[in-house]
């Protein structure tokens, strides 16, 4: 070797380190070719295996859903019922008020038709005593 001037001691600082430095193996490339492919099929798997992932996820929150649903469905069906027998209730004892209803209705009829037919006769009595008072001579 040529010696370069270094300053003293830095030249063999610089030797040792390149005598202790370890040539990097070469791969062979039939290797580094195995190992593209070896990827890609690797990337391939992966990709078929996050596609059947996303399925399956789908498929749970569809059934997710539909669970979901039916336990609404129930909850309100429950709720539904009891106000339907609610309402059922209501419109009993409302039609039973309207029946009531109808008879006073009836009965207050009857009697609004007598008190008619009474002011009528009242009408024509009075009428006859004024006319009566009016034909009769006045004793004055």
């Amino acid at each position: 070797m040529v010696a370069i001037g270094y300053a003293d001691g830095v030249r063999e600082h610089i030797d040792a380190a390149v005598q202790n430095q370890t040539p990097s193996p070469r791969r062979p490339e039939h290797v580094t070719r195995t190992s593209s492919a070896s990827l890609a099929t690797d990337l391939e798997l992966a990709r078929e295996e996050i596609a059947k992932l996303r399925a399956e996820r789908d498929q749970l929150r569809h059934a997710a859903r539909l669970h979901l649903g039916h336990q609404l469905d129930q909850a309100n069906s429950q709720d539904l019922v009891t106000r339907v027998q609610e309402l059922t209730q209501t419109t009993a004892d409302l039609e039973g008020r309207l029946h009531q209803a109808m008879g006073e209705k009836a009965l207050l009829e009857g009697r609004v038709s007598e008190l008619e037919d009474d002011l009528a006769a009242a009408r024509t009595s009075l009428r006859r005593m004024i006319r009566a008072e009016n034909a009769s001579p006045s004793t004055e």
